[in-house]
């Protein structure tokens, strides 16, 4: 079973886990321990990923995606399959990336995956871009109405959008 730090640790390598012939250095364990501690998840570290819930995990994995400092992130659904508390500390997580200057790309049909900070929303319809602006302008009930063709209103709170149909 993998570790959570072995598990980040395993992005410098590409590989999923750690092997032998890798050779782990003190920079590498550091920068670890620094992912840990930004995302506020050291008690992981030390927790198998087969004990994790599925939202540990996935912040164990943005950890690994950040060992090489992209310049932005790139999330499919992020928040599939979690329950509403591990879905608002990924995003967390993800606002924290955010916050520090990092580009984070999401590709949802979940309006509160959109975390505050994110700023512009693309919205896509038959594959063809429908609307693009600042989410206060685009983030509408007529734009969302039109787009699912169905009446949809939209409540802000915090920050977050909510759909309501």
């Amino acid at each position: 079973p993998l570790l959570g730090r072995d598990a980040i640790l395993s992005g410098f390598f590409g590989s999923v886990g750690l092997y032998p012939h890798h050779e782990v250095t003190d920079l590498m364990q550091a920068k670890a321990d620094e992912l840990l501690q930004f995302l506020g998840i050291e008690y992981l570290a030390s927790k198998y990923m087969t004990e994790m819930s599925t939202g540990e995990a996935r912040r164990i994995l943005i950890a690994r995606a950040l060992v090489h400092e992209p310049k932005a992130l790139i999330l499919d659904e992020p928040s599939n399959g979690l329950d509403p508390r591990a879905a608002r500390k990924f995003a967390d997580s993800l606002r924290i990336i955010a916050r520090e200057g990092n580009s984070v790309i999401l590709v949802t049909h979940h309006l509160p995956d959109i975390f505050p900070e994110i700023s512009r929303v693309i919205m896509l319809q038959n594959g063809r871009i429908f609307a693009d602006g600042p989410k206060q302008k685009v983030l509408t009930s007529e734009c969302l109405s039109e787009l699912f063709s169905m009446p949809a209103g939209v409540v802000e709170r915090d920050g977050y959008y909510h759909l309501m149909v």
